[in-house]
């Protein structure tokens, strides 16, 4: 992977992710929880990668695919105030 894939794209929930990730690694080191510091790997990961849960750009809904068989005809009817 190209290192410009990592410093491209910086923006506000990717820092408040880097961010997460430090103060939990911090936290789970001074407090000896493992399980904070994989939160912590989790979320710099995340930060790094620029995933969120639902990977990157993974809950876009996908395009509807133009079928000419299947589209309806719309039928416009012209109002005029009287």
């Amino acid at each position: 992977m190209n290192i410009s894939h990592w410093l491209k794209g910086w923006h506000l929930m990717r820092l408040l992710r880097l961010g997460l990730a430090i103060l939990m690694s911090v936290q789970a080191f001074k407090s000896h929880d493992w399980l904070l510091g994989l939160m912590g790997v989790f979320f710099l990961y995340q930060a790094l990668s620029n995933t969120g849960c639902c990977s990157s750009a993974g809950c876009d809904i996908p395009p509807k695919k133009n079928n000419p068989e299947n589209e309806e005809q719309l039928i416009y009817e012209e109002v005029k105030n009287q």
